[in-house]
């Protein structure tokens, strides 16, 4: 009987200290932090120019061609994380040459800004303007495709009118260059026009490389420095607007 007790007694011990340890515990919980997470930082804005020499910037240096300067005066006009710029171009390249290379790329469908320039090199070489006609707005749909299917970020930029430079000056015929040159730009303005893409024009401003031989490269042939710094004054506001879309 005696023994009895004394478990009982023990039994009794261990319960209440179990129950005070319990209250203890309940009493001051731990509370762990809340995890909050980081927040997303927003990538640097991404530009992609399509085209050929006058894209590469053939006899202009790196950050004089066209594409360079006009990164440059985005990033002075927009608060941002910076911009890349991607160039798919070659001096020579026709609509066949610009297709398979950004068909041989593994891009991706992310750039907030697209600008394509191409055909002179399908007129140089005598191609025939059907190919054009067909390849252009196979680039056009490629160009919105890669600009995140949004063809407000796209920019078509027209061919220029290399009859007024000396190369152009040399070939004996200057007003079958400019026809050809007017030929292609009014089929790709027009296409443009018809599926709501901005297309801008710097024809005109090549034309007046001969009375300004500053707008002309040392090649004889491709626009200077200075001629890119007028297109980019033309694209610059439809490319700030594409990029506050």
């Amino acid at each position: 009987m005696r023994a009895s007790k004394i478990y009982m007694f023990f039994y009794l011990f261990l319960l209440a200290s179990f129950s005070c340890e319990s209250d203890a515990q309940i009493e001051n919980p731990i509370i762990e932090s809340p995890v909050i997470p980081n927040p997303e930082v927003p990538g640097p804005l991404k530009y992609l120019a399509l085209g050929d020499s006058y894209t590469i910037g053939e006899s202009v240096c790196a950050t004089c061609r066209f594409p360079a300067q006009l990164k440059d005066s985005i990033a002075q006009q927009i608060t941002d994380n910076g911009m890349t710029l991607k160039i798919i171009a070659q001096t020579g390249w026709t609509t066949t040459n610009l297709m398979t290379a950004i068909n041989n790329e593994n891009l991706p469908n992310q750039y907030d800004l697209v600008t394509l320039l191409i055909g002179v090199n399908n007129q140089y070489q005598n191609k025939p303007f059907s190919l054009y006609q067909s390849e252009f707005s196979q680039l056009v749909s490629k160009a919105i495709l890669l600009a995140k299917g949004d063809k407000n970020n796209v920019i078509v930029v027209s061919i220029p009118d290399y009859a007024f430079t000396p190369f152009g000056q040399g070939t004996g015929n200057q007003a079958g260059i400019t026809s050809d040159i007017n030929q292609y730009n009014s089929f790709a303005q027009n296409y443009c026009l018809q599926q709501n893409v901005e297309f801008v024009n710097i024809t005109d401003i090549t034309r007046e490389g001969l009375n300004d031989p500053e707008l002309v490269a040392s090649d004889g042939l491709h626009p200077s420095e200075k001629a890119y710094t007028r297109f980019v004054e033309r694209i610059l506001p439809k490319a700030l607007t594409a990029l506050g879309d």
